[in-house]
């Protein structure tokens, strides 16, 4: 998978790709999001897979596990701590293995 650039996103860019991302939302500078599962085994077995596809992209987010919850938090940190299409791409990545988790 080629390198995605870290070149940080306008606000109206940021608007636009969260647009494409339900759920997903700006906060104090960070793309967020929270999902509910049907159990902590459920949730954990989902912070497993979201770990694996953030060694792949290399770029990580703040991955945080509750009961029957998992919430990512990101930006890049090469960008001064901006979002960037790193922080998309690894958003829509997230989406699609959420969905197999049964995740909402």
């Amino acid at each position: 998978m080629p390198a995605v650039p870290a070149v940080p996103l306008s606000q109206q860019e940021i608007e636009e790709r969260l647009a494409e991302l339900p759920g997903w939302s700006l906060d104090d500078g960070r793309l967020t999001r929270s999902y509910r599962l049907a159990s902590h085994v459920a949730a954990t077995a989902m912070v497993v897979h979201v770990a694996q596809v953030q060694e792949e992209l290399d770029h990580h987010s703040d991955l945080t596990l509750g009961y029957d919850t998992v919430s990512l938090a990101v930006h890049t940190h090469s960008a001064g701590g901006a979002v960037t299409e790193k922080d998309v791409q690894l958003a829509r990545r997230v989406e699609d293995l959420a969905v197999g988790h049964g995740a909402h």
